[in-house]
């Protein structure tokens, strides 16, 4: 792991994320200049209304709901008027349609 350099804090949330999901790898940095908030965050330090304003929420939907009642759930939960789905991999949807 790194120490602490605000310069470093993209290679350092990469490394988190390896060694969260096991990998192995290592990352060759040429350059590494410090993310202006006006133009991003990094992942951590992303204000949670942004990640509802513009994020994408993988779910894994469960047998019985449709999709279309799923999306009518998550805009009630998070109060938010617009929101969509990117369509369906369910096994006997996908065979009816083919």
């Amino acid at each position: 792991m790194l120490e602490h350099d605000p310069n470093r804090e993209g290679e350092r949330f990469l490394e988190e994320v390896d060694s969260f999901c096991g990998n192995k790898r290592r990352w060759l940095v040429k350059i590494e200049e410090p993310t202006d908030p006006r133009y991003g965050y990094l992942p951590r330090e992303r204000p949670i209304d942004l990640y509802i304003k513009s994020g994408v929420i993988n779910l894994d939907k469960p047998p019985g709901p449709t999709s279309h009642e799923v999306v009518a759930w998550i805009k009630r939960m998070l109060n938010v008027e617009r929101a969509g789905h990117g369509g369906t991999l369910e096994p006997l949807k996908a065979r009816q349609e083919a």
